[in-house]
Protein backbone atom coordinates (compact mmCIF):
# COMPACT_ATOMS: atom_id res chain seq x y z
CA UNK A 1 0.00 0.00 0.00
CA UNK A 2 2.84 2.42 0.82
CA UNK A 3 4.56 1.62 -2.46
CA UNK A 4 1.37 2.45 -4.30
CA UNK A 5 1.26 5.93 -2.67
CA UNK A 6 4.88 6.59 -3.67
CA UNK A 7 4.25 5.50 -7.27
CA UNK A 8 1.17 7.71 -7.59
CA UNK A 9 2.69 10.79 -5.86
CA UNK A 10 6.49 10.74 -6.22
CA UNK A 11 6.98 14.50 -5.73
CA UNK A 12 4.82 14.61 -2.60
CA UNK A 13 6.66 11.58 -1.20
CA UNK A 14 10.01 13.27 -1.83
CA UNK A 15 8.86 16.47 -0.12
CA UNK A 16 7.55 14.54 2.90
CA UNK A 17 10.84 12.66 3.13
CA UNK A 18 12.82 15.91 3.01
CA UNK A 19 10.55 17.42 5.67
CA UNK A 20 11.12 14.46 7.98
CA UNK A 21 14.88 14.64 7.37
CA UNK A 22 14.94 18.38 8.15
CA UNK A 23 12.96 17.79 11.34
CA UNK A 24 15.40 15.09 12.47
CA UNK A 25 18.37 17.38 11.71
CA UNK A 26 16.76 20.28 13.58
CA UNK A 27 16.11 18.11 16.63
CA UNK A 28 19.69 16.84 16.52
CA UNK A 29 21.06 20.37 16.33
CA UNK A 30 18.79 21.44 19.22
CA UNK A 31 20.03 18.56 21.34
CA UNK A 32 23.65 19.42 20.55
CA UNK A 33 23.07 23.10 21.46
CA UNK A 34 20.88 22.42 24.53
CA UNK A 35 23.26 24.14 26.98
CA UNK A 36 23.42 27.35 24.93
CA UNK A 37 19.68 27.30 24.26
CA UNK A 38 18.90 26.89 27.96
CA UNK A 39 20.98 30.00 28.76
CA UNK A 40 19.12 32.17 26.24
CA UNK A 41 16.17 33.25 28.46
CA UNK A 42 18.58 34.83 30.97
CA UNK A 43 20.30 36.94 28.33
CA UNK A 44 17.32 39.17 27.53
CA UNK A 45 16.59 40.44 31.04
CA UNK A 46 20.25 40.53 32.12
CA UNK A 47 21.26 42.58 29.07
CA UNK A 48 18.35 44.97 29.52
CA UNK A 49 19.01 45.57 33.23
CA UNK A 50 22.78 45.98 32.89
CA UNK A 51 22.82 48.12 29.75
CA UNK A 52 19.98 50.38 30.92
CA UNK A 53 21.75 50.89 34.25
CA UNK A 54 24.98 51.79 32.46
CA UNK A 55 23.23 54.09 30.01
CA UNK A 56 21.22 55.87 32.69
CA UNK A 57 23.60 56.09 35.65
CA UNK A 58 27.10 55.82 34.14
CA UNK A 59 26.59 57.70 30.86
CA UNK A 60 23.96 60.01 32.39
CA UNK A 61 21.46 59.71 29.52
CA UNK A 62 17.72 60.36 29.83
CA UNK A 63 15.26 57.56 30.63
CA UNK A 64 13.52 57.65 27.21
CA UNK A 65 16.87 57.51 25.41
CA UNK A 66 18.05 54.52 27.46
CA UNK A 67 14.73 52.69 26.97
CA UNK A 68 15.21 53.02 23.22
CA UNK A 69 18.86 51.98 23.55
CA UNK A 70 18.06 48.65 25.24
CA UNK A 71 14.89 47.84 23.26
CA UNK A 72 14.95 44.32 21.84
CA UNK A 73 12.81 42.40 19.37
CA UNK A 74 11.53 40.21 22.20
CA UNK A 75 9.49 42.23 24.71
CA UNK A 76 10.34 42.73 28.38
CA UNK A 77 7.41 41.74 30.60
CA UNK A 78 8.35 43.94 33.57
CA UNK A 79 10.76 46.85 33.91
CA UNK A 80 11.42 48.94 37.03
CA UNK A 81 13.85 51.86 37.20
CA UNK A 82 14.51 52.99 40.78
CA UNK A 83 16.37 56.34 40.43
CA UNK A 84 16.56 56.84 44.19
CA UNK A 85 18.69 53.70 44.69
CA UNK A 86 20.07 53.68 41.11
CA UNK A 87 18.78 50.16 40.58
CA UNK A 88 17.11 48.59 37.54
CA UNK A 89 15.03 45.40 37.44
CA UNK A 90 14.04 43.75 34.16
CA UNK A 91 11.99 40.59 33.56
CA UNK A 92 11.57 38.69 30.33
CA UNK A 93 11.06 35.11 29.16
CA UNK A 94 10.33 34.08 32.76
CA UNK A 95 13.63 35.35 34.19
CA UNK A 96 14.32 38.46 36.28
CA UNK A 97 17.63 40.28 36.70
CA UNK A 98 18.60 43.37 38.66
CA UNK A 99 21.51 45.73 38.04
CA UNK A 100 22.72 48.36 40.46
CA UNK A 101 25.05 51.33 40.18
CA UNK A 102 28.01 50.76 42.53
CA UNK A 103 29.88 54.01 42.10
CA UNK A 104 31.87 56.22 39.77
CA UNK A 105 34.80 53.81 39.46
CA UNK A 106 32.77 50.59 39.43
CA UNK A 107 29.79 51.51 37.24
CA UNK A 108 26.84 49.11 37.11
CA UNK A 109 26.82 45.43 37.96
CA UNK A 110 24.28 42.63 37.81
CA UNK A 111 23.18 41.61 41.29
CA UNK A 112 23.30 37.82 41.67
Amino acid sequence: MTGDFVRRRPLLSLLLGLLVLMLVLLLGWGWQQRVALSAFPDILSAYTAKEYCSCRYVAGQSAPYCQGYVKQYLPISDFVDDPEHKRVKASGLGRTHTASWLGVREGCRLIP
